[in-house]
């Protein structure tokens, strides 16, 4: 007994300084502005007192920012700490996976390996706090609590389920809700053959408990529900039919080679199931069935997710999760096959290295894959908020150098312009080093994704915040920093042309002074 408390601290502690260095390091490693500085800015806001769905448009999700600011609070406004909340993220998603593997009896030497495959594919794609990253983390967590409530029958799992799940929701709503209506499905399914009212009720009391949190958060930041609610629910449900365009029609290459290795991972899963349920049909209600159902339509759902969204991949961190919970049944069913073990750890450890090397080492999801990474510079000359951070982005990835020179030089004019102004910017660390606030009214500049357009009907709502943020903090000059990777002509396409005076302030600096119209007189 000493022996194994000996093994899982070992464990824990590994685990603790491996996610974390490994994130740390890659999060170090070059940026893409649009995603790396969101949750920079927006953590810095919040820790200043500015909010979103109140302050600016927002359609990701607060849980993210809001945590961020507490590690501001708790730790300095830098880049380390940024990355670190990302780090801390990757530790508890591993730790959660060996917790669970652990749970179902695998040995723990297996369960280790399997986390730390994970550790090293999770979060180090993007290395920074990204609400896809998150939200599919804390979606596989709530289906690990899910399991682990079929599989141990204890009640505390069910009340900490919908608090999961809720925390993934305001992380961002996709994938939360295609794995929100798995779990409903396969809970429906548990209870009509295995009723039991505590269950429901602590399931009840978990869910009570989390909508009075966030009810509370909601009045003490004054964000009125109704901006909540169009902007975080109506809006991105009215993009659902574009996203959709991105799966279809569907095609064998996309949903099946290019996940194929994801497919492999849960492939004995499948089978045990289809010969456990030719056997005995009556295995189609049994726990054991749901536990592997809710694993396999997870990830075909996190394959749908991937697919709509315009991001790199980074959702590989699947197949050791898959391949722990395949070894944990051929354990059951089929331990004398040895060889099936062998090719699940061969899967595991070879597709982690592949992987690994293409995805996270390349820094694809930061399209910085063919990038010399050796042009980085420490982004510490920018500010010393930024140390530690190896500057390279896709714009100026021959000459990170150039891109400084031009930032710094932006930076300096907006510094020593002292109207009230807004910055419009996908480099969103500007007004944190600059210790202000930048009045942006949206959280993220991409044009129909994120911002609605003209046609939209919530454009007109989207025009409104616009326009009311200018006339309550009197702004009286707009500094746009290029590139914006997602938008073009924000000014113009939001406000009339006789409302500002365009000015080319440097090759990466646009101004707009705005003047007495009819959209923006006090």
């Amino acid at each position: 007994m000493i022996s194994k408390k000996k093994n899982i601290l070992f464990y824990f502690i590994s685990l603790f300084f491996f996610s974390i260095l490994f994130n740390q390091y890659y999060g170090n490693i070059g940026i893409n502005p649009i995603d790396s500085f969101v949750s920079f800015n927006s953590g810095y806001d919040v820790l200043n007192g500015y909010y979103p769905f109140k302050d600016y448009w927002a359609i990701t999700g607060p849980f993210i920012i809001f945590i961020q600011a507490i590690f501001f609070k708790l730790f300095g406004v830098n880049w380390f700490n940024y990355v670190l909340h990302a780090s801390i993220f990757n530790f508890v998603f591993s730790i959660c996976t060996f917790f669970t593997l652990y749970k179902f009896k695998l040995n723990i030497h297996y369960c280790f390996l399997y986390s730390f495959l994970v550790s090293f594919l999770a979060y180090p794609s993007a290395g920074t706090p990204y609400v896809d990253h998150q939200a599919a983390f804390t979606s596989i967590i709530s289906i690990f609590c899910f399991i682990l409530a079929l599989k141990t029958d204890l009640k505390i799992y069910w009340f900490f389920l919908p608090i999961i799940l809720f925390i993934s929701f305001l992380t961002k709503q996709a994938p939360t809700g295609h794995i929100f209506l798995i779990i409903c499905v396969l809970s429906l399914i548990h209870f009509i053959f295995n009723f039991d009212i505590k269950k429901i009720i602590y399931g009840i009391c978990g869910s009570l408990s989390i909508i009075l949190i966030f009810l509370t958060i909601l009045l003490i930041a004054q964000i009125p529900f109704i901006s909540f609610f169009e902007q975080y629910i109506l809006f991105p449900l009215s993009l659902g039919e574009s996203r959709l365009q991105f799966i279809f029609p569907l095609e064998f290459q996309r949903t099946i080679l290019r996940f194929k290795l994801i497919h492999l991972s849960s492939l004995l899963l499948i089978i045990i199931s289809i010969k456990k349920i030719i056997e005995n049909y009556r295995y189609l209600i049994d726990s054991d069935f749901l536990i592997k159902l809710s694993l396999t339509t997870s990830s075909y759902a996190l394959i749908m997710h991937q697919l709509m969204t315009i991001n790199g991949l980074f959702i590989f961190f699947l197949i050791p999760i898959l391949a722990g919970f395949s070894h944990i049944y051929y354990m059951k069913y089929l331990k004398s096959k040895n060889y099936i073990l062998y090719l699940l750890l061969f899967l595991s450890i070879s597709s982690t290295i592949y992987y690994g090397y293409k995805y996270i080492h390349q820094r694809d999801f930061m399209d910085l894959r063919n990038v010399n990474k050796e042009n980085a510079i420490d982004a510490g000359v920018i500010d010393k908020k930024l140390a530690g951070l190896k500057w390279i982005t896709p714009f100026y990835k021959d000459d990170p150098e150039k891109e400084i020179l031009l930032l710094k030089e932006a930076i300096s004019r907006i510094d020593n312009n002292s109207d009230k102004k807004v910055i419009i910017t996908d480099y969103q660390f500007i007004s944190v080093i600059l210790s202000s606030y930048d009045y942006s009214p949206s959280q993220v500049w991409y044009s129909y994704h994120v911002n609605p357009i003209k046609g939209s009907k919530y454009f007109e709502g989207y025009k409104k915040l616009f326009i009311e943020k200018l006339k309550k903090n009197n702004i009286d000059i707009i500094y746009v920093v290029k590139p914006l990777w997602g938008a073009h002509n924000i000014i113009k396409d939001t406000l009339n042309i006789n409302c500002f005076i365009e000015n080319n302030e440097t090759e990466i600096l646009d101004s707009f002074l705005l003047i007495p119209c009819d959209d923006i007189k006090n």
